[in-house]
């Protein structure tokens, strides 16, 4: 087997694996949020975050790559495809979303540490965001589907 298809093969692989993960967490941490009554329940919100965050990683980094690394089809054609830029548009949504919950995590994580229990006043909109995140993640998975399959693409007959 060729090289660059072996490499392609593993990034594509990882990249759709990262999807997976990224919806487990990002469901999880959204359930853990909805129960979280008190700083006994963070526990289980921080393990999906961590989760959530490596996976995020995974798929920026294996996206990025196939992308702009020549490993895949070339920035060009990314760059023409309709369907790659609903696929940024909700990969940047997703990232703003997740500003205020990522801080607000990190600070509870820095008063848990201190001995004091953090304010958990927000934990339903943090679960409500993370509602939204799903749904965008779900429209980045049928973006790259598309995107797979020529969906979209400017002179195709599908």
């Amino acid at each position: 087997m060729e090289m660059s298809l072996l490499i392609r093969w593993l990034l594509a692989s990882l990249h759709l694996l990262g999807f997976g993960l990224a919806l487990t967490a990002i469901i999880a941490r959204t359930h853990a949020l909805r129960r979280c009554a008190s700083a006994q329940g963070l526990a289980g919100v921080f393990l999906a975050d961590n989760v959530w965050g490596l996976s995020a990683l995974l798929l920026i980094v294996t996206g990025s790559v196939r992308a702009f690394g020549g490993v895949e089809k070339g920035a060009s054609f990314y760059m023409q495809e309709p369907l790659f830029h609903v696929k940024m548009g909700a990969l940047v949504l997703i990232l703003l979303l997740e500003i205020v919950p990522m801080i607000a995590l990190i600070r509870w994580r820095i008063a848990l540490r201190k001995g004091i229990s953090p304010p958990l006043v927000r934990v339903h909109q943090f679960a409500a965001i993370g509602a939204v995140q799903v749904a965008l993640l779900v429209v980045m998975v049928f973006a790259a589907a598309g995107m797979a399959r020529g969906v979209g693409m400017q002179g195709t007959d599908w």
